[in-house]
């Protein structure tokens, strides 16, 4: 009895330790720190002229030397390391406009040029907050992050945006 009552001990031990990475991958909040820690450590971010995405011209959105818009190294890291949507958006007037993106629209393609919906997470980022909770992406719900992207004077610049699906 004392060897079964043992290995059902140990099972369920490593039930539990195997269950813990999971979740924690599955946590937007772990996810949004890595996106911004792979995007800070390419280097401080800043607008630089202007980009087209998608049909759209808007700011050209660098981090260091890298150009983000179209650019899309860093989501889909996050994605494979993650299973996570990702997405940068940068600040055009008064919109968030999506420039590097694994999220993709109904036909199958990078959501790039769409803007984010004016929901509670835009409110939150225009006011430069974090937002997170439950969101809709493109249709789709998601648990999410956004966190407001701000250039070396403290002005948002754009979002960085994770998802998982719900």
């Amino acid at each position: 009895m004392n060897n079964l009552k043992g290995a059902l001990r140990t099972a369920l031990f490593s039930t539990v330790l195997i269950a813990l990475p999971a979740a924690a991958a599955e946590d937007p909040k772990a996810t949004i720190a890595d996106l911004d820690a792979r995007l800070a450590k390419i280097g401080a971010p800043k607008i630089d002229g202007t980009d087209k995405v998608g049909d759209r011209s808007v700011p050209a959105l660098y981090f260091g030397e890298r150009r983000i818009n179209n650019n899309y190294d860093v989501v889909d890291a996050v994605r494979k390391a993650h299973n996570a949507t990702a997405t940068v958006f940068v600040k055009d007037g008064e919109e968030f406009v999506r420039v590097s993106t694994n999220v993709l629209t109904p036909e199958g393609k990078r959501g790039v040029g769409t803007a984010l919906a004016h929901n509670k997470a835009y409110e939150a980022v225009a006011k430069g907050e974090t937002f997170c909770g439950a969101i809709d992406v493109l249709g789709t719900a998601y648990d999410a992050c956004y966190n407001p992207i701000k250039d070396a004077g403290g002005k948002v610049v754009g979002v960085s945006y994770v998802g998982h699906k719900k």
